[in-house]
């Protein structure tokens, strides 16, 4: 089991003044990784109020989320969450298959979110959208699914020369079984919103095929991932 610490940045608040709130809620957050070949890049964690969302289904992914699903990038949404005073963990690492990484963290928010890529693919992520928040101690479980961003190709190709938002490609494997010289599995699209993913296709040749992905390896059904939360009395 790998645990990963979570660092809490707070905007414009302190810790002590979180901590001394009254109405503060102390939460232990466990997130599983469900899947047999797909890591998580670094998870971003959210306690914010009921108007914010890091993404939202049937809505275009806005620049902030595209650069997370298609690159790992989370800055852009940390530094959206930081303005708006919210709590955020980006938490440092990729989470293996099978893994788990859990913290804590103390919040006067309402709502919780989290998001991280899916790797290898295109525009892929897990996401939770704006839970809210339990108040009675105890523990509480939900899974989660996987998404698109709607936002690229999902042509199923690595390309190791760097990310591009918007350029079609996959970034990294970090299992290293993806294979090369694949023409491609799809093009863009019809449903240019967040929406659910279809999970990789990918095929048996490693240089060749349709595919550079591995249909035995890299192959997922929802969930992907299970969070379990923690409400400390």
């Amino acid at each position: 089991m790998k645990l990963i610490p979570v660092t809490v940045l707070l905007g414009a608040c302190t810790v002590g003044n979180v901590l001394a709130n009254a109405h503060a809620a102390d939460l232990d957050v466990k997130v599983t990784n469900l899947s047999h070949g797909i890591y998580f890049t670094p998870l971003l964690i959210s306690a914010h109020d009921n108007s914010t969302h890091l993404f939202q289904a049937g809505i275009a992914a806005s620049d902030s989320l595209k650069a997370m699903a298609e690159c790992g990038d989370i800055s852009m949404l940390v530094s959206d969450l930081s303005t708006a005073d919210n709590l955020v963990d980006p938490a440092t690492g990729a989470l293996a298959p099978g893994s788990n990484t859990m913290g804590t963290l103390t919040t006067d928010h309402t709502h919780l979110s989290l998001a991280a890529m899916l790797l290898p693919t295109n525009d892929g992520f897990v996401g939770l959208d704006a839970l809210e928040i339990p108040t009675t101690a105890g523990t509480y479980t939900y899974y989660l699914n996987a998404w698109d961003a709607g936002s690229e190709a999902n042509n199923e190709l690595m390309d190791t020369s760097g990310c591009a938002v918007g350029m079609a490609g996959i970034p990294l494997d970090p299992t290293g079984a993806a294979g090369s010289g694949g023409s491609g599995v799809a093009g863009m699209d019809s449903n240019t919103t967040v929406h659910i993913h279809r999970g990789v296709l990918g095929d048996g040749n490693d240089s060749g095929g349709s595919s550079d992905l591995s249909n035995s390896v890299h192959r997922w059904q929802n969930p992907i991932a299970e969070i379990e939360i923690t409400v400390n009395p």
